[in-house]
């Protein structure tokens, strides 16, 4: 069953108008006629107020009776791993990860592949292991199936090029030439950088995803490069091995 054939139908069992509905849930009369049309879905904030004034879970609301996985990496998801399109709203079919403010992060399979293997692989399941399933499975995944219409026209590929170019061009002392590019989650690389007065500052979103890399030094020592960047600013800093005492080298705007 589709979201919007859900809400109306939890609403009609309730015993609520459209209107009535709205006011419990802080939006508009017309953007509850939007939802039960299908032209819109509810943001992540209105599902949850959803989810907790009719009793049921957010992937019911957004017609799921199984548990929703990305259709790009196929990584379970949540409603906190939810993807938006440009103006905010919700994207149920991806995670932030592959998909972030209307732009898929991916353009090839075998990079995706590289980044999964990093994260999934253990004692567990060993890299080969890890490497074989995800080969069988991305291609059956939406996004595989459909990427010649949905991200394969080279923009994102061009984007990124282009990106290297710039962050190259500055020539920071000690940091190698950047080569790749790979999506970054911003609660991953959002670090607190200590200023001058005392105060610590974090330059980045949470819940944006960033095109970036690591990099190690070329004078060698404990610290490694990070590079976080989008098509309004480049940021290059340094930490520790396990991020700790991280240092900002650059926040430069595009």
């Amino acid at each position: 069953m589709d979201t919007k054939n859900v809400i109306l139908k939890l609403r009609t069992e309730s015993g609520m108008s459209q209107e009535e509905l709205a006011g419990k849930v802080f939006v508009t009369r017309q953007a509850v006629s939007r939802w039960e049309n299908g032209e819109t879905v509810p943001n992540t904030d209105t599902l949850k107020l959803l989810s907790e004034l009719f009793g049921v879970s957010i992937n019911t609301l957004l017609g799921a009776g199984e548990k929703l996985i990305c259709q790009c990496c196929g990584m379970p998801l949540d409603s906190e791993m939810f993807s938006r399109e440009k103006d905010g709203t919700l994207n149920s079919s991806y995670c932030k990860w592959c998909y972030a403010g209307g732009q898929y992060m991916y353009s090839s399979m075998d990079d995706l592949i590289e980044v999964c293997v990093k994260n999934m692989a253990g004692e567990e399941y060993p890299e080969s292991e890890v490497r074989a399933y995800l080969k069988e499975m991305l291609p059956q995944l939406d996004y595989w199936k459909r990427y010649k219409e949905l991200g394969g026209d080279g923009k994102l590929e061009e984007f990124k090029q282009k990106l290297i170019g710039e962050i190259n061009a500055l020539g920071i002392e000690g940091m190698p030439k950047v080569e790749k590019l790979i999506p970054l989650v911003g609660s991953y690389v959002n670090l607190e950088y200590r200023l001058p007065n005392g105060l610590t500052v974090k330059f980045l979103d949470d819940d944006t995803t960033y095109l970036g890399t690591q990099l190690e030094c070329e004078f060698g020592g404990d610290k490694v490069f990070g590079v976080a960047a989008n098509a309004e600013f480049i940021l290059v800093s340094t930490y520790g091995r396990n991020c700790e005492d991280p240092e900002l080298v650059l926040y430069q705007k595009r």
